[in-house]
């Protein structure tokens, strides 16, 4: 059987806190608080939205984490700066690791970038980082209008990477998405890009922990 591997995209390949030095022009030397606060809010957003049933793509709940952001530290944005930063997001640097791993494993594993971000957003950061060309194809949640973690979306990604009745592995620095994986029958492995972060108890493993991409082709053999 073929082992098909599912790339988390954001956290995984390309590093949301590289926004940290463009708020530096808004935020000062708040940039870094703010820019951690946008993240953990886009993701909270993106859960809420899913639970509720009131989607909207990925690129709205960025845009009102940023703006939530930039209030909770008594910021404004002119509609044009907050325009500007939502187009960097789309040009996000990738980890350094994410390119030399992903040409190491083409031809040896069917690889499919797997994201709460839309088709375009997708398009758009792998391409500029010369990552998209390095997938046999993209799993966005926009297909049916949830977001990680919900069941449904992994069983989504099972139906389009064709692994029904093949094994499919979630590659994700998220430990909250590994978690959401392995509980809808997916093996996940774990990348602890902070040695300081913790993998929340939830009585659910990953199937590998590594600190590095560059540690994943070791880590599939024993996946």
């Amino acid at each position: 059987m073929t082992l098909r591997l599912a790339f988390d995209v954001y956290g995984t390949l390309v590093d949301p806190m590289g926004m940290a030095d463009l708020l530096t022009q808004d935020a000062g030397d708040t940039a870094q608080t703010v820019s951690s606060l946008w993240r953990e809010k886009q993701l909270e957003f993106s859960f809420r939205r899913g639970l509720m049933r009131v989607y909207e793509d990925f690129g709205v709940c960025t845009r009102q984490a940023l703006r939530y952001a930039m209030a909770s530290h008594q910021l404004g944005l002119a509609s044009d700066r907050e325009d500007e930063l939502m187009a960097a997001y789309l040009s996000l640097p990738a980890f350094d690791d994410a390119l030399p791993v992903l040409k190491a494993l083409q031809g040896r594993y069917p690889l499919f970038a797997f994201s709460n971000g839309s088709y375009p957003a997708l398009e758009k950061v792998l391409g500029h980082n010369g990552l998209l060309d390095q997938f046999e194809g993209l799993v966005s949640v926009d297909d049916i209008k949830s977001f990680k973690p919900d069941p449904a979306v992994y069983a989504y990604a099972r139906r389009a990477t064709g692994a029904w009745d093949e094994p499919l592995c979630l590659v994700s620095s998220n430990a909250w998405d590994v978690i959401g994986a392995r509980a809808a029958g997916l093996k996940a492995v774990w990348v602890q890009r902070d040695p300081n972060k913790v993998f929340e108890d939830w009585g659910i493993k990953p199937s590998a922990v590594i600190q590095s991409l560059s540690e994943l082709p070791k880590a599939l053999k024993q996946v």
